[in-house]
């Protein structure tokens, strides 16, 4: 089973090996090849988005299946929710059983708030964490704007890096914590675990 995911750039990308840590735990003897497929900043709208999905799945090693996982805060007005935001990546690409839209509420930070101590750690902070689900966290000002807010007041002094600090925020953590808390995680997560054959969680 090879299984490409669509994700919009670095920060996504460091979270791979987390995420196969996880579903090898998982997919004993079924663990697929997962090929993240970075888009440079976000993922691709209408026909640019069918023509990736299909070029993936025909491609000269074709996918077994294409998800996609975008933030709901893009930049833009695009989205108003997880909820318009697959139903419109749905729209975009057209009748395709092989697809698998994703979104992480507002955006990929929002997966790291369950693991707020280890953030407090790294920023050298002692702030308390956001009220509310992590998913919940207000869309004006994100999860990844909250943990900028940490760091550059952290006793560390630095700014946060997307890539290098999410990758020591979710260093041998337990992806289940998070998937608990937050019900688009959850669902991805779960999208694998079916299409291997696997227990979803």
């Amino acid at each position: 089973m090879k299984i490409s995911i669509l994700v919009e750039g670095p920060t996504e990308t460091a979270f791979k090996p987390h995420l196969t840590a996880f579903l090898k735990a998982r997919l004993a003897g079924r663990m697929p090849k997962l090929d993240f497929v970075p888009q440079n900043g976000r993922i691709p709208k209408e026909d640019k988005l069918r023509r990736t999905v299909e070029n993936l799945l025909r491609g000269r090693e074709p996918a077994d299946a294409v998800m996609a996982l975008t933030d709901v805060y893009t930049g833009t007005q695009d989205f108003q929710d997880a909820a318009d935001a697959k139903a419109k990546m749905y729209s975009w690409v057209g009748q395709n059983s092989r697809f698998y839209p994703h979104v992480a509420q507002h955006d990929f930070e929002a997966w790291l708030l369950p693991y707020w101590d280890e953030i407090k750690r790294v920023a050298g902070s002692r702030r308390t964490a956001p009220s509310g689900p992590p998913e919940k966290v207000d869309h004006n000002q994100p999860p990844s704007y909250r943990i900028k807010e940490v760091f550059l007041a952290g006793s560390k002094g630095r700014a946060y890096s997307k890539v290098r600090d999410a990758n020591t925020i979710l260093q041998n953590k337990d992806l289940s914590v998070a998937a608990a808390k937050c019900p688009e995680l959850r669902a991805f997560l779960n999208t694998i675990l079916q299409l291997c054959n696997g227990q979803p969680i």
